[in-house]
């Protein structure tokens, strides 16, 4: 079978790309040395082709000499009858023959191809036998499977049987992935330190492939993606992926496939291939025929050796020998790791090659128990949730090293977990894994948290032996003193120099009490550094004294209080300052008190009008702050009639209670005029307007004719006033009247009750009857059921109901009520 008969290309004499030689005419002597060329190259392509068959066809001879142990002549023989009667060629039929006997991952492959033929043929019987419709696809299946046998072996065979990794590109491309559609592929050996060099490729221009010669460690590629993940990338679209690769510009949106190619557990490259357009989901059989492609590369990487630039010397890696002997010189305990393959040449451990003298087993085990273990044997927790196993097998795979700082191990020691924290330390030297870790033991984790604690308290410590004067800092000493470290410590008995003048007697009294007395002290004094910048320090000293009760030395801390300092005095400035505005507040609401007092004292003379009680009450806010603008009136006019009214100012304190008294009094000079309820409102409207500095309130007023006994009234956004006749009460008619001081001009309606011998009449403010948790109307039912019952005199009936009032908003109230008797 020739080249062209197994990848499908016809036997004329065209070009591989299709295209004859722009410009070149058959007869021309540059066309005919072109179609020359083009004619030895097919040639020297089908010898290749002949030879990698006849190289097949005599491995299978061998087969069958050890099988039939008959002589070559006679294996010969029985291989052509054989192929005769199976109607195949004696190619495919020696594919046939290594497959059955060898079992390996090509064999396997050719199987699952096999199989899916068996279920298309199946699927699909030849009812055609003209060719027409679905006819011959179940053999046009079964050629497939057979030509993706000659296929794998032929591309295995001149894998193996070339003589570097460009030949195996070569191979690869022309024998097995050509007839998937893809175009070209690049074969990638990963170094020690993580880089990647495109040791062979086929497809692409010579210098696309001299620009991709070497990948540094950390960059991402379309390679680098198949060498950290063990199962393969498969990519519809390069463009889709964002990332760089070989032969981007050639083919920008084609597929891409990156597969490791390792064996053993050890990754020692990628193999890469190229479809020229977006690539669909394949199907399982096409995934493990990459897979066993990427592993004959695995087979020639394994030996590959990169070659030296000019005058560089030659990279000699560590044998195991050499490797224990630089884990003999470490200080910290190490093992030396190598690999455990299973019967079916995959990784399943790591054996303790060499434990060096620093080691020390967790169970107490001596050394010599530990070494010549399997990893996971000697210490299974290996495998648990620190993943330290997982991490040793990644590095030993892929060669990049591993760091990891307070790693948490756990060793079993009679079947009881011990963790410890250790920084962990893994790398590959050759074929062997050198394995560190540093367990961080109670005095160094104590030391160091006394560090940080000294650090972020600002704390430095001293020590100063008063028989040889020597004085030791800590480095954070030296900071607070702004000193550098290489300069002499200060003695205690100089620490005055360094002090600010009016802490002289401090630091002397700190001194006679340390030294003299031989008592621990403590003092604070401003420290003045070299930088000119001041701070406060606070120093605790004590004595240390011999068997003789003599002192040698002084141990101390001094700690750098500033930020405390000034908390200090910010918060005595605020206290101060809460005080003086507490004191000023209080004074406010004094005279804010006093003056609503004077305006409306809490006890009233009553006033006495004929056939008329008249009572009033006026309740203060609870809290002195709240003092509101509430306010009351019940004067007999020169007319004989008798202005009754209540009102709220919005807000509270001093500002409320100055606009009380201006509207307050303006009711009353404007009430002298005669003018009835709604037009008194309407000029008080002006007045809150434009004289209280825009204050706004409600207020309702009435005036009683005691001949007549009728109530002419009218509000401003207050609440209607509640007529008591007998065992019912109710609130009057509302009628028309926004607030006061929300508009320049405002009309008010007036109405008028006319009220009966016994009748009560009640005018409050909202603080008897406002609640928090309840709307207005139901307040108002409530006051209702609360002055149905009459008292014998209208004082006791307005005492009642402050008694008996639910509101809970801590606000002032105001009461006016009249009964006609």
């Amino acid at each position: 079978m020739s080249a062209s008969e197994r990848s499908g290309e016809p036997a004329g004499d065209t070009r591989r790309d299709g295209s004859d030689p722009v410009g070149l005419t058959p007869l021309s002597p540059v066309g005919r040395l072109a179609a020359t060329v083009d004619r030895l190259s097919r040639e020297v392509r089908a010898a290749q082709a002949e030879a990698e068959g006849r190289a097949l066809i005599e491995l299978a001879k061998g087969i069958l000499v050890a099988r039939l142990g008959c002589g070559p002549a006679e294996a010969a023989r029985q291989l052509a009858e054989l192929a005769e009667q199976s109607q195949v060629t004696p190619l495919e039929f020696a594919v046939d023959v290594i497959n059955q006997a060898a079992r390996d991952r090509m064999s396997e492959v050719t199987d699952a191809f096999l199989a899916a033929t068996a279920a298309v043929r199946t699927a699909v019987p030849d009812e055609d036998p003209d060719g027409g419709g679905t006819a011959g696809a179940g053999a046009a299946a079964e050629a497939v499977a057979d030509s993706a046998a000659v296929r794998l072996r032929a591309a295995e065979s001149g894998a193996l049987a070339a003589n570097d990794t460009q030949a195996v590109a070569d191979a690869l491309l022309e024998q097995a992935l050509r007839p998937l559609g893809a175009v070209a592929v690049a074969i990638w050996a990963a170094g020690y330190d993580g880089s990647l060099t495109l040791v062979g490729s086929a497809g692409f221009p010579p210098a696309e492939a001299a620009r991709w010669r070497y990948v540094p460690p950390d960059v991402a590629t379309v390679a680098r993606c198949g060498l950290t993940e063990r199962s393969g990338q498969w990519f519809a679209s390069l463009a889709g992926t964002g990332l760089p690769s070989v032969g981007r510009h050639q083919y920008p949106d084609g597929g891409r496939v990156a597969v490791p190619a390792g064996t053993g557990g050890r990754i020692h490259g990628v193999l890469e291939i190229v479809w020229p357009v977006p690539l669909a989901p394949q199907p399982p059989q096409v995934v493990r025929q990459v897979e066993a492609l990427a592993e004959l590369c695995a087979h020639t990487l394994e030996s590959y050796t990169p070659p030296r630039e000019p005058g560089q010397e030659p990279r000699v890696m560590p044998d195991a020998v050499e490797l224990m002997d630089l884990a003999d010189g470490l200080h910290d305990p190490a093992l030396v790791l190598v690999p455990h393959l299973d019967a079916a040449g995959q990784l399943a451990d790591f054996r303790i090659q060499h434990v060096n003298k620093r080691f020390m087993d967790p169970a107490g085990r001596p050394r010599a128990v530990v070494g010549g273990a399997l990893l996971l044997e000697a210490y299974p927790m290996a495998a648990g949730d620190s993943e330290l196993f997982r991490s040793v097998e990644r590095v030993y795979a892929t060669g990049e090293p591993f760091r990891a700082r307070h790693m948490n191990l756990t060793a079993l020691v009679d079947q009881v977990p011990l963790s410890a924290v250790a920084d962990i330390s893994v790398s590959r030297h050759g074929n062997a894994v050198l394995l560190i870790w540093r367990i961080e033991d109670e005095t160094a984790r104590l030391a160091s948290l006394l560090q940080h604690a000294q650090r972020l308290g600002r704390i430095g410590g001293f020590e100063e032996n008063l028989l040889t004067g020597e004085i030791t800092w800590n480095g954070q000493l030296f900071d607070l003193y702004g000193r550098p470290h290489t300069s002499t410590p200060v003695p205690l008995e100089e620490l005055a120099a360094h002090a600010h003048p009016d802490d002289a007697v401090a630091i002397g009294r700190f001194l006679r009490t340390l030294l003299h007395h031989r008592r621990p002290a403590s003092a604070a004094f401003r420290l003045r550094r070299p930088d000119g910048v001041t701070r406060h320090v606070r120093v605790v000293a004590e004595p240390v004294l011999d068997t003789d009760d003599r002192m040698l030395l002084v141990r101390g801390a001094c700690q750098d209080i500033s930020a405390q300092h000034w908390t200090e005095v910010a918060l005595a400035a605020t206290r101060d300052q809460l005080a003086h505005t507490e004191q000023q507040a209080i004074e406010r609401a004094r005279l804010t008190l006093q003056l609503q007092h004077a305006i409306m004292p809490p006890e009233q003379t009553p006033l006495r009008v004929p056939d008329l009680q008249v009572a009033v009450r006026y309740r203060p806010a609870e809290t002195e702050q709240l003092v509101g603008g509430d306010w009351y009136d019940a004067v007999m006019l020169p007319s004989g009639r008798v202005l009754l009214c209540v009102g709220d100012v919005a807000g509270h304190g001093i500002e409320a209670a100055t606009s009380m008294v201006v509207l307050r009094n303006a009711l009353r000079g404007l009430a002298v005029t005669g003018a009835g309820p709604g037009q008194l409102l309407s000029w008080l409207n002006i007045v809150a307007h434009h004289l209280t500095g825009g204050v706004t309130a409600t207020a309702v007023c009435g005036l009683y004719d005691p001949a007549r006994r009728t109530l002419r009234w009218a509000r401003a956004g207050h609440l209607p006033p509640v007529l008591v006749r007998g065992p019912e009460a109710r609130p009057l008619p509302l009628v028309r009247g926004m607030l006061l001081g929300a508009v320049a001009e405002a009309a008010y309606e007036e109405a008028e009750a006319q009220l009966a011998a016994g009748d009560t009449l009640l005018m409050y403010t909202d603080g008897l009857i406002e609640r928090r948790d309840r709307p207005v109307e139901e307040a108002l039912t409530q006051l209702l059921s609360t002055v149905r019952p009459t008292p014998n005199t209208l004082d006791q009936h307005l005492d009642r109901l402050l008694t008996y009032s639910r509101s809970d908003t801590d606000d002032d109230t105001c009461l006016v009520g009249i009964r006609v008797a």
